[in-house]
């Protein structure tokens, strides 16, 4: 739980909310776009995770349980809170990352691995359109 409290101090800061603003002035939504770099293959993929339910990249796991975009009238960020687990076929499964990932500062809390790098690029409604989520 603390881990989670201090990403969503980061989280405040990284939204550049001030202290006079709360959390509604990020916009929650239900589908967090993501960008996996296989290493071995040179290969880019964009992954749609819905919250709440695990997506498959490689042998990553990745779950979305948060995914917040700012206002259109400040700076464009949009922030998720992922847990991304290694499970290899007839291994047991390896907890790699859990966390907040931020759209415009990746290398702020990045999954490290090996083959795979992951990061956030947006978050959307799925309900309303394929494009990204606005007020």
């Amino acid at each position: 739980m603390g881990s989670i409290r201090a990403g969503g101090l980061v989280l405040l800061a990284l939204l550049g909310l001030s202290a006079g603003r709360t959390m509604a002035a990020s916009y929650p939504a239900d589908t967090v776009i993501l960008q996996g770099l296989d290493k071995i293959t040179a290969r880019v993929t964009t992954i749609e995770a819905p919250v709440g339910k695990p997506v498959t990249f490689g042998s990553l796991s990745i779950t979305a349980r948060h995914c917040d975009k700012a206002p259109p009238e400040d700076p464009p960020e949009a922030a998720a809170f992922l847990e991304i687990v290694d499970a290899k076929p007839g291994e047991a499964p390896v907890k790699l990352f859990t966390g907040w990932m931020f759209a415009s500062s990746p290398a702020v809390s990045a999954l490290e691995h090996p083959v795979y790098d992951v990061w956030v690029i947006d978050c959307k409604n799925a309900v309303k359109s394929g494009a990204a989520t606005s007020p």
